[in-house]
């Protein structure tokens, strides 16, 4: 019975071939008994130089520290434009998230909530009401302060067409107003804004090149926000986009709610504005009937009776007066002939009877 044989061990008598022809003996060395001398062949010189290979270091060899993470998301019922300006944002912060809209009738304190499921300890939350006024909540949660905005004139990226363009993840500058450092309110906005638009560093989706900026300008009690990039050349701006207004409404001191810290004094809700809007054109319609009505009642008037002047008679000549002729005899009465014919014959006759009588 023939014995087995275990796995990779070569049958009795048989030895392991060569790989290559590097393990063949060498030209001093003897071949094996009943076996061909090899020839040694030396190796052929290149001409061509090795080449080296240089692997270049990371550009971020930092360790990332400040593990800031945005979450954008809105409400249901935003309109296309809306939904635009979320997903430029979402481009231009890589260290933001995104999640699925929220149901109108959710609370807001809800959020905070799905911020810390989300890992996320700052919200920019968009919510939409009548489907024509778009409110912009800036969090951070879960302790605070948060504030509420008023969005208008929102252009997006696709709508502009600017000719800026920027890297794709690239850490944007931040500039401000002026007047951020002389309000308190404005100052507690102006960290907040640091805090959630600015791109943490060494962030893993970001790039270490700055090659933009965020403008934060205060005009007609108004935030505007602008975004250009820097040219290397001249260092020049161009506007890159997107572009929108924010009108402040108020800061709470917690996130999404709580104590009012400051509450805008200019601040004139879309309701207010559009109720003045039907009040002046009622105002001007309701003044076109009145002039109506008094043309009306001049129309019916008893007209003013003018007072005659002596003067205009002085112009007038009487006309001469005819002597009144009265007649005595009755006129003949002229026979009514329908016939014209009949009427001419009738008249050439008589021609000839007084032709007869004056010869």
């Amino acid at each position: 019975m023939a014995a087995k044989r275990k796995r990779g061990a070569l049958p009795a008598g048989k030895a392991k071939r060569a790989r290559s022809a590097r393990s063949a003996p060498s030209a001093g060395e003897a071949a094996p008994e009943g076996g061909p001398r090899e020839r040694s062949i030396p190796p052929q010189e290149s001409s061509v130089p090795p080449q080296e290979y240089s692997i270049p270091p990371p550009v971020s060899q930092g360790k990332w520290k400040n593990k800031e993470r945005v979450l954008i998301f809105s409400s249901r019922g935003i309109s296309f434009r809306t939904r635009h300006l979320m997903q430029d944002l979402r481009t231009l912060m890589p260290h933001s998230k995104a999640d699925t809209k929220m149901d109108r009738k959710d609370q807001l304190f809800v959020i905070n909530e799905v911020c810390e499921m989300k890992n996320c300890n700052k919200c920019i939350f968009f919510e939409a009401k009548k489907k024509q006024d778009l409110y912009m909540w800036l969090s951070n949660t879960p302790q605070g302060p948060s504030a509420k905005f008023l969005v208008q004139n929102v252009h997006t990226l696709a709508e502009l067409k600017m000719t800026g363009n920027c890297l794709r993840g690239s850490r944007p500058l931040l500039s401000f107003d002026p007047i951020f450092d002389r309000e308190p309110h404005y100052a507690l906005l102006k960290e907040l804004f640091i805090q959630i638009f600015s791109t943490p560093q060494y962030h893993p989706k970001s790039q270490p090149f700055v090659d933009h900026v965020f403008t934060f300008t205060v005009t007609d009690e108004r935030i505007w926000f602008r975004n250009y990039q820097i040219i290397e050349e001249d260092a020049s701006l161009v506007e890159i986009g997107p572009r929108f207004v924010l009108n402040l409404i108020k800061i709470f001191q917690g996130s999404f709610g709580g104590p009012t810290l400051y509450e805008n004094p200019h601040y004139q809700s879309p309701n207010m504005h559009r109720r003045l809007i039907r009040l002046s054109v009622a105002a001007k319609f309701r003044e076109k009937q009145q002039v109506k009505e008094v043309q009306k009642i001049k129309k019916k008037g008893t007209k003013v009776l003018v007072e005659e002047d002596p003067t205009e008679v002085v112009f007038e000549t009487p006309a001469e007066e005819k002597p009144v002729e009265i007649q005595l005899v009755k006129p003949e009465s002229k026979p009514i002939i329908k016939d014209k014919k009949k009427l001419r014959k009738i008249q050439r006759k008589k021609q000839k009877k007084l032709f007869r009588t004056e010869g």
